[in-house]
Parts: structure tokens; sequence; C-alpha cells
């Protein structure tokens, strides 16, 4: 997929020492759910190689280079919980909210998606301004594993339904 900087591709074995210097940073780590801190590039390499069935997952480059991940996770009853992260250079600048846009469009379009869910830590007010930015709805408090800091934490949590103009047929194209 392509937006108008970015450029959401296959993450693939050769992106491990990469994925692990930009997610292995404290900074990235402690506010995500799912990436170990020290994130090592043997770590990377098996997340790579361990995306389950359900999982979307796509490599964000900007101007051929790897600056994060984006991506959902597919339930049975058509919700998906999305998920992203932006290596640090690369914060302040739009590229979450570009990249989370254009797999949330692909979602509703293409994978039949009926509602994303998502949430972020309550200490990450940048991941707020991006879910606010995605039209996200809030529904409630929620508490959120961070697996850089070992305990659960408390979290905010959003949805957002596909929107009422996207028929079936589009589904389908």
């Amino acid at each position: 997929m392509r937006t108008a900087r970015l450029c959401l591709r296959a993450v693939v074995d050769g992106d491990a020492p990469r994925i692990a210097a930009l997610a292995g940073d404290w900074d990235v780590a402690s506010m995500t759910g799912r990436i170990p801190y020290p994130y090592s590039e043997a770590a990377a390499y098996q997340w790579i190689n361990g995306v389950e069935e359900g999982e979307r997952v796509f490599g964000v480059e900007c101007r051929s280079e790897l600056i994060g991940i984006c991506g959902f996770t597919l339930e049975s009853n058509g919700d998906a919980e999305l998920g992203y992260w932006i290596g640090k250079p690369y914060w302040g600048l739009g590229y979450a909210t570009e990249a989370a846009n254009a797999v949330m469009d692909y979602g509703f379009r293409k994978a039949g998606v009926r509602r994303f869910i998502c949430k972020h830590l309550t200490g990450n007010p940048a991941s707020a301004r991006v879910i606010q930015k995605l039209g996200f709805k809030y529904v409630g408090d929620a508490t959120g594993w961070c697996e850089a800091r070992q305990c659960e934490l408390p979290a905010l949590s959003y949805e957002r339904r596909r929107p009422w103009t996207m028929t079936i047929r589009a589904l389908a194209s």
C-alpha cells in the first residue's frame, strides 16, 4: 500500500535488525503492549516468523527506510485490534496517523473488519492524539499489559466502526 509519504509492505526477515533497533528503544517499547525490553535481533526475527493467523502486519517505510510497524489482529466476529509503533527519530511527523489510516482503510475495504478497537496507556498522550485523529470514539477506562515493564497499566479504550457508506460490495473489490 502507498500513502502520500509512506509505503506499507510485508515485514521480512531482513527487517529484524532495524525493528530491534527502533522498537528496542525504551521510549518506544515502554508504551506498547507486546514489545519486550531489551529487544534483541533474535527476538525481532522470532516475532517476524511468528505472526499468527488473523494478524495483518505491515512494515512502514519512508523513503525506502523502515520506520515502524502497523497492523491489526482480526477476530472471527469482525472486530480487529489496531496496533502501531513508530521509531523515536520519526515521532511527531504524522507517520503513525498516516500509516494507521491506510491500514484501517485496508481492513474495512478488503479484510472484512466491522470495528476497530484500540487502546493506549494513560501516559501516552501522543498515541491519544493519533487515535483521536483517526476518528475513534472513547469507550472506557481499561488496563493494558506492557511487556517492556512486565505489568498491567491504566489505559483508555476506543472503537471505530466501519463507515456505513462502505457497502458489502466494496469489501469484495
